[in-house]
């Protein structure tokens, strides 16, 4: 890319289209497109045609995605599968078809096994069983990975796949019905001060670790593999750093000044054991994570204590 290079980033009203395009402007980049779900519906394909033969754009970061937590994906399988595929297919294709000089698909971590060998490195995919309570996205993002490849195989189409760890930071989603651990801890402690309520519940045992990327970071990533990565095998992008849920939960309440009870609901699912990457493949490459978890919780939390309340008030 080139400053001047004309870029789309799908999804970039969401956690990391948002971040992505931040990051892009920060160094630089002055051609960026921009369609909220409104403006252009990434599930139909004629309005995905239409506007990449009109727009023409030469990079394409594929961020768009219907995404929650463990809650949202029991409850709306169906939707999870159907909009992540077609959301994908639309866009891959229409990259193909009105060729964009590259493109980056954003996968996720639970596209690994439910007991694959830790960390999780790029090989094990399709190995093993996945976690059944993501399993349609996981398929989902399965299928984009493999389109990607098929792409690049058949017609020899730069198009590269890269899987981040668990996500947060600003623009993340809070509403508990359908939002991942952390932002629905940081909500849970932050409303339990507020109110004085004595005690919090966290889903599950709180012994499940999992590795957690600010999402600035995942944005400078992508920003660095679409300049210096042009193979076909997926990259893992992540701290290579996990931490137990109960150990998270302990972070967060300290950070948002709860000091009640903790209490672990252990009637709910706790998910998949232990997840972490491994981030050899591109710590090689030349790119490391920079923020800690601590640090990335506390910038977050600040923004979340101006804008991100606003946003819960609408949820």
């Amino acid at each position: 890319m080139d400053l001047n290079s004309k870029i789309y980033v799908a999804g970039s009203r969401g956690l990391v289209g948002s971040a992505i395009v931040r990051k892009l402007k920060k160094l630089g980049y002055k051609n960026i497109l921009e369609k909220t779900s409104e403006e252009l519906d990434l599930r139909n394909q004629s309005s995905v045609e239409n506007f990449f033969d009109t727009e023409r754009p030469e990079y394409v970061f594929l961020a768009a995605a219907k995404v929650g937590g463990i809650l949202a994906n029991n409850i709306l399988p169906a939707e999870f599968i159907y909009n992540n595929l077609m959301i994908e297919a639309n866009v891959i294709h229409s990259a193909h078809k009105y060729k964009a000089s590259k493109l980056l698909f954003l996968g996720s971590s639970c596209i690994y096994p439910k007991y694959a060998t830790q960390p999780l490195k790029e090989e094990y995919l399709l190995t093993g069983e996945l976690e059944s309570t993501n399993e349609p996205y996981a398929i989902a993002k399965i299928a984009g990975i493999k389109l990607c490849q098929a792409y690049r195989r058949q017609y020899g189409d730069n198009f590269i796949s890269v899987m981040p760890t668990n996500l947060y930071g600003i623009n993340d989603n809070f509403n508990l019905d359908n939002s991942h651990v952390l932002p629905a801890l940081m909500r849970k402690f932050h409303e339990a001060k507020l109110s004085g309520t004595p005690s919090v519940s966290v889903w599950g045992s709180g012994k499940p670790r999992r590795e957690f990327l600010y999402v600035e970071d995942l944005a400078d990533a992508c920003c660095f593999l679409m300049q210096h990565y042009n193979d076909g095998e997926i990259v893992n992008i992540g701290t290579g750093v996990d931490i137990t849920i109960a150990e998270l939960a302990a972070m967060i309440a300290e950070i948002t000044g709860f000091t009640g009870e903790i209490i672990y609901d252990t009637t709910k699912p706790d998910g998949t054991p232990i997840k972490r990457l491994d981030v050899s493949k591109i710590n090689r490459l030349g790119w490391y994570a920079r923020t800690s978890l601590k640090a990335g919780v506390e910038k977050t939390y600040q923004w979340f204590s101006k804008e991100g309340l606003m946003l819960c008030r609408r949820i």
